[in-house]
């Protein structure tokens, strides 16, 4: 990646902590969107009210990153909090691609999340950048969350990152290590269902890898390998020395995080595999879950 700027919207998060630090690490300049009062020289407050994002804050970027949103892992998922879940992510990416528009043919490329949860449930189907979007509550909310990117115009060069859960202690590892670690771990239903994923270092790297390439639409950012619910699981039983034994109930999950939460989460289904990254010439560092599991522990 040249050294030219990044902007990155939702750099307080997992994601966005570590890829800020990545591109520092690498002598790159990034500019911070925040919603508070700015600390350092690169930091730019935003959203503070309804005052449109200056265009001018991205002029010289080669990319702008969108990935603000709330947590799909606190529960339960409350009508307000679904409604939270949406605008979290439609009022900020719709403030980026607006400036992005504005600023016609000299604007930088828009990398916008989004998630695998486009394509919801699939059982049995290879799901691609080219397949359908699915009929699930989160299906729908990365329907809205794309459209609100693509807002910035035909003009514009546009990324879709439909991202896995991440293997890292903060992401979905979380809540399984402590049932691991108390031993009550075990297949979450069946446990045969196709879980995406992705370990954090493939996440960031890829992202660079989207913006040095210049992809466009959407992009699958998951990990080489397929994995079943019941493979990370019991990898990380294995990597933490506890059984994985106590069969979770579909019923019981439904009861304790509601029902769209254990359809999104839990027991979807989704072989989503990552077409436009392998063609692009991306190389995993952490091609199966087990390798991402041991990298996200190693410091035990």
């Amino acid at each position: 990646m040249p050294d030219a700027r990044v902007v990155v919207a939702g750099a307080s998060g997992l994601i966005g902590r570590a890829l800020v630090a990545s591109l520092r690490a690498d002598g790159i300049a990034v500019t911070t969107l925040v919603r508070r009062a700015p600390e350092t020289a690169d930091e730019v407050e935003w959203l503070a009210d309804d005052t449109p994002l200056d265009p001018d804050v991205l002029v010289g970027a080669r990319a702008v990153v969108g990935l603000n949103g709330a947590s799909i892992g606190r529960f339960p998922w409350t009508p307000r909090y679904k409604s939270t879940l949406l605008w979290s992510r439609i009022t900020p990416t719709r403030a980026l691609a607006r400036a992005v528009r504005a600023m016609g043919t000299d604007a930088p490329q828009l990398v916008s999340a989004s998630a695998v949860g486009y394509y919801g449930s699939a059982p049995g189907a290879r799901l691609t950048e080219t397949s359908p979007r699915g009929e699930t509550f989160l299906a729908d909310v990365c329907g809205e969350w794309e459209t609100a990117a693509l807002a910035a115009g035909d003009d514009a060069r546009v990324a879709l990152l439909r991202t896995a859960p991440v293997v890292h202690r903060d992401g979905v590892l979380k809540p399984l290590m402590l049932l691991t670690r108390l031993g009550v771990s075990g297949p979450i239903g069946s446990g045969r269902q196709v879980w995406p994923w992705i370990s954090l270092d493939d996440e960031v790297r890829a992202i660079r890898h989207v913006i040095d390439a210049g992809l466009s639409g959407p992009v699958n950012l998951t990990g080489r390998d397929r994995a079943t619910a019941n493979d990370l699981g019991f990898a990380l039983a294995v990597r933490m020395n506890r059984p994985y034994v106590v069969r979770a109930p579909v019923w019981g999950m439904r009861l304790a995080l509601g029902g769209d939460a254990t359809e999104a989460l839990l027991t979807t289904d989704a072989d989503v595999a990552p077409d436009v990254l392998g063609a692009s010439g991306f190389e995993w560092r952490h091609p199966t879950v087990e390798s991402a599991v041991d990298a996200a522990l190693a410091s035990d």
